[in-house]
């Protein structure tokens, strides 16, 4: 959970590296969250709070952004990659692989190692 509020302390924080686990982990629990919200609504058969999970998503949009930006960075590759997402199967397959790679070690353009920094 650690790694989840990390991200959302830095909402707006699209400069620097994000290392693999920051990333993974904050994609996991948000995950978790869309889901037990959408559960939830189901659930208890309230329709109208059928928009909770929806506002859930746009209000992580736009840490989820910046958390790919920074992981992304620690690759030693520019944000401008995540355009990829608009090219179906392919692209996603591609920005799925640059976001499991290993960090580059040491300082890069971009800033310092982040796993020196925890």
């Amino acid at each position: 959970m650690d790694w989840y509020l990390k991200v959302l302390k830095n909402y707006f924080g699209f400069s620097g590296r994000a290392r693999r686990k920051e990333y993974w982990m904050f994609i996991l629990i948000n995950m978790l969250i869309t889901v037990a919200l959408s559960r939830a609504v189901v659930m208890l058969d309230v329709w109208i709070l059928a928009s909770i999970p929806f506002l859930y998503y746009i209000l992580t949009l736009i840490p989820t952004w910046a958390v790919a930006f920074r992981r992304l960075h620690d690759t030693e590759r520019s944000a401008w990659w995540l355009l990829l997402i608009v090219i179906p199967v392919i692209g996603w397959l591609v920005l799925l692989c640059f976001l499991c790679e290993k960090g580059t070690v040491g300082d890069n353009r971009f800033g310092t190692n982040p796993k020196l920094n925890t």
